[in-house]
């Protein structure tokens, strides 16, 4: 991600020209990176925790403190990827890439993530089979269809397209109280694009999708009006990004405090302080409720603020993983389960149960050992050696990338 400056070195052109090349935003980089390394925390839980298969960590009437917190904190990974996903396309059109380039790009990326969910993701990272009688629809299909319908929207006036992206981010949860069942024969639809739930295909195939596009477009098409602010002056985006960050996080406070509006589930007292607070911030991430953007896009935005004009090298973790993400991503699913399927035959003596049904998918818990899974503190550890083990592979691919633009290279 580059942008061109003119001769004032403290403001960006707002004309592409292949003048002067500033080096990528690094604060987006380590944003970004650091997502990626707490995502993994996720999925390494997924698949270990000894509670992963029989309830939600963010229930507060069967969670403890250590693993709701272990569970919010990677709320933070989806909207956060999701929006700087935007904020990068409009990044690419600063150092020179037109619109119908850009949009022909965000269209072939697009379908290539919708390809790799639907393949290497579902096949080899989370299944670890190739039998397709459940298809999961999860983040990468969400980015994949949200790159598509961006490269129409950045066509709209910036402007415009920032008000009705901020207008579905309110106003979605309005429409809550509207089940497929009430649409009939376009009940499918509506699971596509607001309620998450099975889509049967036949006897034998069924969909199941988490991630319904509605509002993830817009957090995209959003991120890509916010890219703007790297316009800014130093200063003035660094006060910018803070005072944004600020309102967002007070507005999800207020909004909560409240109950009134912004998600479906009410908070309440609960015996403890900590299952308390536990509490006010279980909102609803499937689909993302209004209070859980705020929640999650709030302190990340006052982060990139702190993070402004922060210099790190190449070389650290964050920026390293910050630069090529989708490989990363592509990596740590099935390299996680394989860890899991070790564990599984020196524990245990067979894998086949971390074959057809892991526990990272909600398997039927009878077709596990009855005493499956580890302590999170084995799942911290495991998450310490999965991030550690990445990282020299991901820093070889990021420099053989930086060296070889090709064409193939910029779609990992």
């Amino acid at each position: 991600m580059e942008v061109l400056i003119t001769s004032r070195d403290s403001r960006v052109s707002l004309a592409p020209s292949p003048a002067i090349v500033l080096p990528r935003v690094q604060s987006l980089d380590i944003l970004r990176g650091l997502v990626m390394i707490i995502m993994a925390l996720d999925h390494v839980r997924d698949f270990l925790h000894n509670g992963a298969q029989r309830f939600d960590p963010a229930d507060v009437a069967r969670t403890s403190p250590a693993l709701f917190f272990t569970r919010w904190i990677t709320h933070f990974c989806a909207p956060v990827f999701m929006f700087l996903a935007g904020a990068g396309a409009y990044l690419q059109s600063r150092r020179g890439k037109s619109k119908p380039a850009l949009a022909r790009f965000l269209i072939s990326r697009g379908l290539w993530l919708v390809f790799l969910e639907l393949t290497w993701v579902l096949c080899l990272g989370w299944k670890m089979n190739f039998a397709y009688d459940q298809i999961f629809l999860w983040v990468i299909w969400a980015l994949g269809v949200s790159m598509i319908a961006l490269a129409g929207l950045i066509f709209v006036s910036w402007r415009l397209l920032l008000a009705g992206s901020v207008a579905v981010i309110v106003l979605h949860n309005a429409l809550d109280a509207i089940t497929p069942a009430r649409l009939g024969a376009l009940g499918w639809l509506w699971k596509i694009l607001h309620v998450p739930d099975t889509i049967p295909v036949s006897t034998h195939v069924t969909i199941l999708i988490n991630y319904p596009l509605l509002p993830w477009i817009f957090v995209m098409s959003a991120g890509y009006c916010f890219g703007h602010v790297m316009d800014f002056a130093s200063d003035e985006r660094k006060q910018f990004l803070l005072r944004l960050g600020a309102a967002l996080t007070a507005g999800f406070v207020v909004l909560r405090w409240s109950n009134l509006y912004g998600d479906m589930h009410p908070w309440a007292s609960q015996p403890s302080l900590a299952m308390t607070v536990a509490s006010f911030l279980s909102v609803t991430k499937y689909p993302p409720s209004l209070l859980y953007l705020l929640m999650t896009l709030g302190p990340a935005i006052f982060i990139l603020g702190l993070l402004d004009r922060i210099g790190l090298g190449d070389s650290n973790p964050l920026i390293v993983f910050g630069r090529v993400p989708l490989f990363y991503y592509l990596l740590h699913l099935p390299f996680i389960h394989l860890v899991a399927i070790a564990l599984a035959g020196f524990r245990y003596g067979h894998i086949d149960f971390m074959l057809n049904n892991p526990p990272s998918l909600g398997g039927p818990a009878q077709v596990f050992p009855q005493n499956y899974g580890y302590s999170l503190a084995v799942v911290y550890l495991v998450w310490t050696g999965v991030v550690l083990a990445l990282y020299p592979v991901c820093k070889l691919f990021s420099a053989v990338r930086q060296k070889n633009r090709s064409i193939l290279l910029s779609y990992l």
